[in-house]
């Protein structure tokens, strides 16, 4: 098993930055893929951005350019570096780790990001 624990969430202005980060424990020598995933009230869980262990990156198309993903293996965390924020950003974000030879991805608990004045 694999547990990602999200941090660094919290109340920011509009146009201000946030960095999230989210750590991995345990099987983490059989993770391939770790991403960022956000569920806004009221909306469905939607992509923000998947990283590979190799680099590969993916993004939402809304949100390249704003938000940046990357990951230090070595510390078996993934960051997401989000700037120029907007009050349509509040949301939970999730961390997920996708494992080898395991077809469902393993979820964090989330950590609310709230924009606004």
């Amino acid at each position: 098993q694999v547990q990602p624990v999200e941090s660094g969430g919290g109340l920011v202005q509009p146009g201000g930055s946030l960095r999230l980060s989210c750590a991995a424990s345990g099987n983490i020598f059989s993770i391939y893929s770790m991403g960022w995933y956000r569920r806004a009230p009221g909306k469905q869980r939607e992509l923000v951005a998947t990283i590979t262990k190799a680099g590969a990156t993916n993004y939402a198309d809304s949100l390249k350019g704003r938000f940046t993903i990357s990951r230090d293996n070595a510390q078996n965390t993934v960051y997401l570096q989000m700037n120029s924020l907007k009050p349509e950003d509040t949301a939970v974000y999730y961390c997920n780790a996708r494992v080898l030879g395991v077809a469902a991805p393993y979820w964090g608990q989330g950590t609310q990001v709230t924009v606004s004045s």
